[in-house]
Parts: structure tokens; sequence; C-alpha cells
């Protein structure tokens, strides 16, 4: 039986977690201007990363993006989105949850590929091409078509943006999507389907509406709930895996067919 000496210690410990956690990415926020005096006029113009679709119009693309949401609101949470496009294609197609417009939530090319939400610049997490991208396309969009919730929409604890990628992650595990530990609502789960697949693909998951459970997987490593806030470690690509900031550790960008 655990002592109130030790229980004291585990809770002085959690909270000076979350404190640094939490300042960390308040000050990663502050650094990148991600607080900006209005959503009007906040930057949104492309951020160069994804391939100019016309130059790569023979090469199949899949490619996921995440940044910090708007405001004060980037400090605690992140908006990811798809996109991809066939070989022969010269745009790319891009699809994200975007609460606003419930209830039909889940967007077709609602901003640009590569844009920057709303000030904060975008960051890539999977960039597949070729061939290995080319055999994933057909299924990413039968997962976009069967996402359960498109007309519900939570910031916290979901279903939200996160959820919707987690889903897709859960239905193509070629996809290889490991959302960060601060993409929060990426664990809800409906009390229907309390046990399964984690939003890896690769991995299992217990999560009661995303707001307790845990994930353990090879892609993940293992993480635990706790009303929204994760912890964890990745034994895969060395991490911790923190509230707040997401990540301290080796990148975890999943890449395939990219010319060398």
């Amino acid at each position: 039986m655990t002592s109130p000496k030790r229980r004291l210690g585990l809770l002085a410990t959690t909270l000076l977690v979350l404190g640094l956690s939490f300042a960390l990415s308040l000050a990663q926020v502050l650094a990148g201007d991600g607080v900006q005096r209005s959503w009007r006029d906040a930057p949104r113009h492309s951020a160069g990363i994804a391939p100019d679709p016309q130059q790569f119009a023979d090469t199949a693309i899949v490619q996921v993006f995440v940044a910090r949401t708007f405001g004060w609101r980037g400090a605690f949470a992140l908006h990811p989105w798809i996109i991809y496009k066939r070989a022969g294609d010269t745009d790319y197609l891009r699809h994200d949850v975007v609460g606003w417009y419930a209830p039909q939530v889940v967007r077709r090319n609602f901003a640009l590929p590569d844009g920057f939400w709303y000030g904060a610049e975008p960051r890539l997490l999977v960039d597949h091409r070729g061939a290995s991208a080319a055999a994933m396309i057909d299924d990413i969009e039968a997962a976009i078509a069967s996402y359960p919730y498109y007309g519900q929409y939570r910031s916290w604890p979901g279903p939200n943006s996160n959820t919707f990628l987690a889903h897709i992650g859960r239905e193509v595990p070629a996809l290889g999507l490991d959302l960060p530990a601060n993409a929060i609502g990426k664990d809800y789960r409906d009390l229907g389907h309390v046990v399964g697949v984690s939003p890896t693909g690769s991995g299992l998951q217990l999560t009661l509406l995303g707001l307790l459970g845990v994930s353990v997987g090879l892609q993940e490593g293992l993480e635990l709930n706790l009303l929204g806030l994760n912890f964890g470690i990745d034994l895969n690509r060395p991490a911790l895996r923190l509230p707040f900031v997401g990540r301290l550790g080796m990148d975890d960008r999943t890449e395939s067919g990219l010319p060398r």
C-alpha cells in the first residue's frame, strides 16, 4: 500500500512535470509569434514544405501536418490535417476538421496544403511518396468517408480535428501516423469502442472517452492519458511524450519513397 509520503511525492512530481511542460510550450508559442492579435490578419500563407504538385505531377504524395492551435490555445493543443495527390494530379486534396463549420466539420481544401494555421507554422509528421503513397490513397479516402463523427465537434475531450486524424491512422496503418502527446482528442473513442487499435494503427488502446486510458505499441511506446493529458515514453525513437510540448527527444517523422 502506498504511503501518504509517497503519494505526496508522486503528486509533487506530476505537478512539476506539468508546470515545466507548460512553461516550455508557452515559451515556444511566444518565440514563434503564435499569439496573434486577431485571427483575421493571422498569417495563412504557404510554409513551402509540400513539394510543388506540378513539378512532381507524376508522383503520388501523402503528407500529414500539424500546427499549434490559434492564439493562447496553442500552448495546450494542436491542429492536424492530411494532404494527398495521385500520380498525374497537379493539385493536392486537403482534409481536416474545422469546428466552427459544425455540423459539417470535415472540410475539403479549407486552406493551402501546407499553409500556416492562423499564424502557427506547420510541422511535417508523415511524408510518403511514389508507390507507397499511391497504395494507401484509396484507404485514406475510405477512412475519411467512414469517420463516425461527421456532425460532431468538441474541443475537449473530442471528437475534434485530432480525433479525425487518429481515425485515419487507425484505418490506414501504412500511414505510420504517430500524433504527438499534446494532440488532445486523438484518444477519444465513444463508449461503444473502449478497447481497440491505437491511433498509430500498430498498437492497442483502452480509453474512456479520451479522459482516462492507456496506449501501447511499437511506434508510440507507452502512453497514459488522464483527463486528456498524456504522459509516456517512446523507445522506438527515444523520447518523452508529454502534455503541452508533445515530445522531447528524437524526431518521429514517418517517411517513405523520398528521393535520396
